[in-house]
């Protein structure tokens, strides 16, 4: 009797370890659709931050050179970036949800790829070329000020480039990455536990 009630309670522990297939594909399609929202809405902002940009070149018609090589500087940053960041936009979109899971988790494990990649050698160049294009943008507009003035401008875009760098990049990155590794973790476990059926 013992032995049979420790092999109820052993399935009933396997059964709460292995992930609910219904539940997993859900999850799987909100990954997808909140990534290609993401995306979507990227491409909209950078865009019609480039076309604003480009409004106020032919508008305005900067006087120094610096200012409009901050311009263009703040352009490719963005343009580049996104070239790069819709390439992950195949990897979500062709993803079929009648795939083996096995399949499905080699995708994941090329999403996550390209994500680091993004988080990294990407956001670092959009940075650098950004905040430099908006440093020689300002160099213009700043030379007309007194200098206190022209320092706190300084300033204030200086400390809102170190937020963006130090607290909201990290933080953007820790919640793309915690929302993949725990997908990741189901779908390894779902092949585990359907690799030991086999």
């Amino acid at each position: 009797m013992s032995n049979n009630t420790d092999l109820k309670q052993l399935w009933k522990l396997q059964e709460s370890d292995i992930p609910d297939t219904g539940q997993l594909l859900e999850l799987a399609k909100k990954f997808r659709n909140k990534h290609v929202k993401g995306i979507i809405v990227m491409n909209i902002l950078l865009l019609l931050t480039s076309a604003f940009i480009a409004m106020i070149w032919y508008r305005y018609q900067p006087e120094k050179l610096t200012t409009k090589i901050g311009m263009v500087l703040v352009i490719l940053a963005m343009v580049i970036y996104l070239f790069v960041y819709n390439r992950m936009l195949p990897l979500l979109v062709k993803t079929e949800y009648d795939m083996s899971s096995s399949l499905y988790l080699q995708r994941l494990l090329k999403i996550k790829e390209k994500q680091r990649f993004m988080q990294t050698t990407m956001l670092n160049a959009y940075f650098l070329l950004l905040s430099t294009g908006i440093f020689m943008y300002m160099i213009e507009f700043v030379s007309r000020m007194t200098l206190l003035w022209g320092i706190f401008s300084y300033g204030i875009t200086f400390v809102w480039i170190l937020i963006n760098w130090f607290y909201l990049r990290p933080r953007a990155i820790r919640k793309q990455q915690k929302a993949i590794n725990e997908l990741i973790s189901k779908f390894e476990r779902l092949n585990s536990q359907l690799s030991v059926e086999e």
